[in-house]
């Protein structure tokens, strides 16, 4: 636990160690080991207390065993706690808060199954920060939550639903939590020393969500149809639920409320302004609205950030081309200026302020060094280190991202990040790599992933293809019922680009990828088998008719056809798995056992067919494993499994 604490130092000696530790000498540095990338970040979401004397985090250790604790510092006493310790397996901490300056709330992830269907449930649990040897509290004991319930043998699936901190109450909280009827929750104030609940409003009108204002009052439903989609906003008024917005899920552009004002008839929200999304106020009094941000090239979609003392919306995380921040409040956009001006190479985010917001815990990083988290104190002027994610990791390994764009066959504009590797000339030994999703995107900043394949001397390119988020309701809408066709020609269009850009080696090209880039890598070798030298699906979709079969054992099974298909026919043309005899390029397929995200037999299946058609392939369960890579051990057979398959195929 003793290296949590480093030694402290001004900010510009603080700004000269990083520049040292990434400043490259005369000659090649030596080949990292495979662990270094592959292990988990050693500490990871710090959190602030709110009187900013306290930070509660996690560790992952390696010795004496494998676990990832979550660990509370006192900054005044200079003591170290640790409190819960996870293997990641039977129970993983999902999040943890600070409910006043002693007291962490937090959320406890486990699996459970009902006949043969295995699924995840949350609990939430309160510690104190400086209490290690008690045991765990849990808030919703079961049996206060059955007496609550009519003696009904059903319980709550998910249990962390938070909806508002109640910062003017410091021993209680607000939930959402579906008590009285099935996925239809109701609020309930909890108290976080011994778990007493107490209504603040029952579920009604088919409400999933709920939403406080900053004085705590509750204003907000969303009401979801989960069977046709269709959508209310829903706005508290005296005893009564008028619809504010209305649209359908499965059809519509959505609105989206974001948070409020301080001024408690000022609601922030999210539409689009034509093709982009971009974010509005609305005066409830008068109704009317008020464009506050938006982008010609990119979605405004991103939180709101809040003062902890005004408690007043100040900005909004603005995914443009890179992650960042936008704020209208000039203290906090005058604090995020001088924070760059002295760490100018790297993308720095406030990530947790005290209540005065006098002491504040930062994160840096970049493409070329892998994150560090700081401590800064706006009266003292200071910003001091505490940790680096990965101090295993040289710097030196790492190579500069360029966000580069192409034109894909039809004349649309692609963006994505191309790494060069620092060893080798071009053309290069390239791993095309995307992304899962498929509704997020790729950014600068660290990847693991990447920072290990130029390690190797691969380019790697991860390209934002359509059905990406952030570029717009069109480019994003690729992948409602597109998968394997638009986004897949997408990715074959790179491919081609950067072969003709004299990039890339045409004779040593992989792609891989995970989840739905799983998916992508195993029907790039069956719409483009001559292309790519292998392919590497870790936790990827082989067959959709299966993926939208298994979903209708859930809740917005409805969503999943919208978004996949339900055409039989279809969905076997645009599946891996009915299109085996295809398939000419080497595999490697990897899977989780417990993968609750995308179910192992879709790997298994696809295993069995390429077996059968006696394809070139290797098949790798890893035990216990999930979505997500989690377990240590998992992630480094899986970088192993990755480095010894590339360096057959691409060396």
């Amino acid at each position: 636990m003793k290296g949590f604490l480093y030694l402290r130092y001004s900010a510009r000696a603080m700004l000269l160690a990083f520049l040292f530790s990434s400043t490259a000498l005369a000659g090649e540095s030596p080949l990292q080991p495979l662990e270094s990338f592959s292990a988990l970040p050693a500490f990871k979401n710090p959190k602030l207390s709110p009187q900013g004397d306290r930070i509660a985090y996690v560790q992952n250790l390696t010795v004496p065993e494998e676990l990832s604790v979550l660990t509370t510092y006192d900054l005044k006493e200079g003591k170290i706690y640790s409190l819960l310790g996870s293997d990641n397996e039977k129970v993983k901490i999902n999040w943890y808060h600070w409910a006043n300056n002693e007291r962490l709330v937090i959320s406890a992830r486990y699996e459970s199954r009902q006949h043969s269907q295995k699924f995840y449930q949350t609990r939430l649990f309160a510690m104190t920060f400086n209490k290690p040897t008690a045991k765990p509290e849990e808030l919703l004991d079961a049996r206060r939550l059955q007496r609550k319930m009519g003696g009904r043998s059903f319980t709550p699936q998910f249990q962390d639903d938070v909806i508002d901190w109640l910062p003017d109450d410091p021993e209680h909280i607000l939930i959402a939590i579906d008590i009285e009827t099935v996925n239809l929750p109701s609020v309930y104030k909890v108290n976080i020393y011994n778990g007493k609940l107490s209504m603040v409003e029952r579920g009604k009108r088919r409400i999933r969500d709920w939403m406080t204002d900053q004085q705590s009052q509750l204003r907000l439903g969303t009401a979801l149809n989960y069977e046709n989609g269709e959508t209310e906003i829903l706005l508290k008024d005296g005893d009564d639920w008028k619809t504010l917005f209305s649209y359908n899920a499965l059809s519509d552009k959505p609105i989206t409320p974001k948070g409020f004002a301080l001024d408690p008839n000022i609601l922030y929200f999210n539409q689009y302004k034509g093709d982009y999304l971009a974010l509005y106020k609305l005066n409830l009094t008068t109704m009317e609205q008020t464009e506050v941000l938006s982008d010609e090239h990119y979605d405004v979609g991103g939180s709101l950030i809040y003062s902890k003392q005004t408690r007043d919306a100040i900005g909004v995380y603005f995914s443009a081309a890179e992650n960042g921040e936008h704020y209208w409040d000039n203290r906090f956009g005058k604090l995020q200026e001088s924070v760059d001006a002295v760490l100018p190479d790297y993308e720095n985010s406030v990530i947790s302020f005290s209540t005065d917001e006098m002491t504040y815990l930062l994160y840096a990083e970049s493409d070329q060094f892998p994150g560090a988290y700081l401590i800064g104190n706006r009266q003292a002027g200071s910003l001091d280190l505490l940790y680096k994610q990965y101090p295993d990791l040289d710097p030196e390994a790492l190579s500069e991202n360029k966000r580069v764009s192409f034109k894909a066959r039809d004349g649309v504009e692609i963006e994505g990040y191309l790494t060069i590797p620092k060893t080798g000339k071009a053309p290069y030994p390239t791993i095309i790599n995307p992304h899962g999703g498929p509704g997020v995107r790729e950014y600068s900043g660290f990847n693991y992933w990447t920072a290990y394949f130029t390690s190797r001397g691969y380019a790697v390119f991860r390209p934002n293809f359509r059905g990406s988020s952030g570029y717009g309701y069109t480019f994003a809408q690729a992948q409602m019922k597109g998968w394997g066709l638009q986004m897949q020609d997408d990715i074959t269009d790179a491919t081609h680009w950067l072969i003709k850009d004299g990039v890339t080696n045409p004779d040593k090209v992989c792609i891989v990828g995970a989840s739905y880039g799983g998916y992508a890598a195993l029907m790039a070798t069956v719409k483009t088998p001559e292309l790519f030298t292998c392919a590497v699906s870790f936790a990827g979709v082989s067959s959709l008719k299966k993926l939208v079969r298994t979903s209708s054992y859930f809740l917005g099974s409805e969503f999943v056809k919208n978004q996949i298909g339900e055409d039989s026919d279809d969905l076997e043309a645009r599946s891996p798995y009915y299109l085996v005899e295809k398939i000419k390029t080497p595999i490697l397929l990897i899977h989780g056992d417990e993968d609750r995200t995308v179910r192992v037999d879709q790997s298994r299946i696809m295993a069995d067919e390429l077996e059968d058609e006696d394809k070139d392939f290797r098949y790798v369960e890893l035990e216990a494993g999930d979505h997500f890579l989690s377990i240590q051990r998992n992630r480094h057979a899986f970088f192993q499994e990755l480095d010894t398959f590339l360096s057959k195929y691409l060396h």
